[in-house]
């Protein structure tokens, strides 16, 4: 067993769980606004006051420390995106869920981006282990998206035969697309239109129920 395996598989305590997740929320935080090149082991410990044994009790390298960033931004955008449509049975549900991705974009002032889409933008030809894990991110994102889809489906909102799957994975590329167009303009008009055409989308598949309902 290599070394980075034992230390993955180590029991914590508490205390030390959380001072884990200390660890790996600042590491994300830093690597959001600066990028993962640009953050060092040696800045992760200044910034939360840990030592390099304390920090090497955790993670293994840095490459341990970024898999634990990836897998906290991940959980985060599903769960905001589940909040959003674990209740979706209608287009006004969906269109709730695009401004909810607008007023995120607001609300981090422009910068940043998408903390998944921004790792994968800098990862993805880096290192296939970080590759392979953003891929399940974007997956772990387009199924909950899925999910909403297929209420919707049984519901009569959407037509029998849209692939809904499909359909998922086409809004989550438009809100990729659209954020680093508004993150480069630092406007969120491009960024309205991506999630207002993604959305048209959806609709043109209205099934029986859905035709007649306000957008």
């Amino acid at each position: 067993m290599t070394r980075e395996r034992t230390i993955a598989n180590r029991p914590l305590t508490p205390r030390g769980a959380a001072t884990k997740q200390r660890i790996v929320e600042a590491a994300a935080e830093l690597i959001y606004l600066h990028g993962a090149e640009n953050v060092s082991l040696d800045t992760v410990m200044d910034v939360t006051n840990t030592s390099k044994s304390q920090l090497y009790h955790y993670f293994a390298n840095k490459q341990a420390l970024i898999r634990d960033v990836i897998d906290l931004q991940t959980s985060r955008i599903v769960a905001a995106n589940a909040q959003s449509l674990g209740a979706l049975d209608s287009f006004v549900a969906l269109r709730a869920w695009g401004d909810m991705i607008i007023a995120a974009f607001r609300a981090g002032g422009g910068i940043g981006g998408c903390p998944i889409g921004s790792l994968a933008n800098e990862l993805a030809t880096r290192s296939e282990e970080a590759r392979l894990q953003l891929r399940q991110s974007f997956s772990s994102w387009s199924s909950v998206i899925e999910n909403g889809l297929c209420r919707m489906r049984r519901a009569g909102q959407l037509d029998a035969d849209t692939d809904v799957a499909a359909m998922a994975v086409a809004m989550v590329a438009a809100v990729q697309g659209g954020i680093v167009l508004a993150k480069t303009s630092r406007e969120t008009r491009p960024l309205e239109l991506a999630i207002d055409m993604a959305l048209a989308h959806v609709k043109r598949h209205a099934g029986v129920a859905g035709r007649e309902l306000p957008f």
